[in-house]
């Protein structure tokens, strides 16, 4: 083991328990996003983080209002010559409902099993500390040699809608050669992984309207439309029994894979039957003539994430429900414009309203563009070189079904590609009960980051 690994491994090992200590603070923080109720805590959790930064040596850490949440900007220059990392990440996180199939308290943080459990502990404040204490490590030991740079919002989880214009304001305070970015999983811990794809997202909310008022179905039935029934058969027909989406146009722009672009992504280790076991399922089912892997990553597809109106208590109440509505998630892949998407679903939703006893409306909640990085960049190569040194073997490309879609407005706005350099597992229950993230994942990350800057600073000469 070299100098930079001996010095660096102490500082590690000396303040481990310490990092823990500190995330565990920072996981408390209740700071939902969605939920106006927690405004105060987003306020905190900023100035909880911009506090984090100047103890781990930052230069310069302070807070920028938005029209939204703040958004934390934090860097250190070590030389102008040097090149400059740009870190993202976000402090806010989802709601916890369900709370009743909670086995902890989501802001008690505890560690069981091995495993950190709470809400944030992967999806991103886990992931996101990392680079606060790799950084925190780097700097203290005299080991940095990338400029770093910080920025951390408050609303990931609901759009971002105040990053983009954020950024395109502060274009040149945040000039940096990559955006890293830790908030993406591996294959496994015995396959690590750099996620080069993710894909977009366009999010819209249908509202089907019929009485004006819920109507005793006895003395009504069959003679109005039933708003419910109405909504159930539009969403029915929005994919075929092929699992392909049945909106006019939507396949048009969607990349094509090659042979040997499809037999990359297959060649990864991936087990169907543990897949469907660890969900509960039967078996995968999707497209066809697509692999699960391929299903996941690099096509398109359409969901309902919520449904609901009429009555949903305990018991019957014999009613025709005024208003219908439903959430419709459509994840996209390379090449395709989530704003283009979202005007064919729309078009094709009031096409096949029906004509009369309702009225159908259409709400666009939000969206975002694919993302593609390359496999053959400096910084690629950089995280291959440290994730193979930590985990004992090369990572391999893979191409997330995840969305992410301020990564792509970077690129449109600053002009950076970013590199995805996550640490989470498939088992550690994101936006879901029992969100949780495996404690050798988190000292893992903040061992491989501080790589991550010695191979880039270094330009991958090796």
């Amino acid at each position: 083991m070299d100098i930079f690994m001996n010095t660096l491994t102490a500082y590690l090992e000396r303040n481990r328990e310490r990092f823990l200590t500190e995330l565990f603070e920072y996981l408390r923080i209740p700071s939902i996003s969605s939920e106006s109720a927690h405004k105060p805590d987003m306020a905190r959790c900023a100035e909880w983080l911009r506090e984090a930064l100047l103890k781990a040596g930052a230069d310069r850490a302070e807070i920028f209002p938005t029209g939204g949440n703040p958004i934390v900007y934090g860097e250190k220059v070590v030389a102008a010559e040097a090149p400059t990392v740009l870190v993202y990440g976000h402090y806010d996180v989802m709601p916890v409902d369900p709370i009743e199939l909670w086995n902890t308290d989501p802001f008690e943080p505890t560690v069981k099993d091995g495993r950190i459990w709470g809400r944030g502990a992967d999806d991103d404040k886990g992931q996101g500390f990392m680079h606060v204490k790799a950084f925190e490590a780097l700097a203290a030991t005299d080991t940095l040699r990338c400029n770093v740079k910080f920025m951390f919002e408050g609303e990931e989880e609901i759009g971002s809608g105040s990053l983009t214009t954020w950024c395109a304001e502060h274009k040149e305070m945040l000039t940096a050669d990559i955006i890293l970015v830790s908030d993406t999983s591996l294959l496994g811990m015995d396959t690590p992984s750099i996620t080069c794809g993710l894909r977009g997202l366009a999010f819209v909310e249908i509202e089907a309207t019929g009485p004006n008022r819920d109507l005793h179905s006895g003395l009504y039935g069959g003679a109005v439309v039933n708003p419910v029934n109405a909504l159930c058969k539009m969403i029915g027909s929005l994919t075929d029994e092929e699992g392909r989406i049945a909106l006019p146009g939507f396949y048009d722009d969607v990349r094509e894979f090659s042979t040997a672009e499809r037999a990359e992504i297959n060649a990864a280790p991936f087990d169907e039957k543990a897949f469907a076991s660890a969900i509960g399922i039967a078996e995968p089912r999707g497209e066809k003539g697509y692999t699960t892997m391929e299903r996941k990553g690099i096509r398109p597809t359409l969901d309902v994430c919520g449904i609901w109106g009429g009555y949903t208590g305990e018991g019957a109440k014999t009613i025709i429900p005024s208003t219908a509505h439903a959430k419709v998630s459509m994840r996209l892949v390379a090449n395709q414009d989530f704003k283009k998407v979202t005007e064919q679903f729309i078009a094709h939703i009031e096409q096949i309203a029906p004509q009369y006893g309702v009225t159908v409306k259409c709400t666009p909640l939000h969206g975002g563009y694919p993302y593609v990085a390359p496999t053959d960049s400096a910084a690629y190569r950089a995280a291959a070189r440290a994730m193979e040194e930590t985990f004992g073997r090369r990572p391999v490309p893979f191409y997330s079904g995840g969305s992410i879609p301020i990564i792509s407005t970077f690129e449109r706005v600053l002009g950076i590609k970013s590199i995805l350099m996550g640490f989470g597992l498939d088992t550690d229950a994101i936006h879901s009960p029992n969100e949780n993230y495996p404690l050798e994942n988190f000292y893992r990350g903040i061992e491989t980051i501080p790589l991550f800057y010695r191979y880039f600073a270094e330009n991958d000469r090796k």
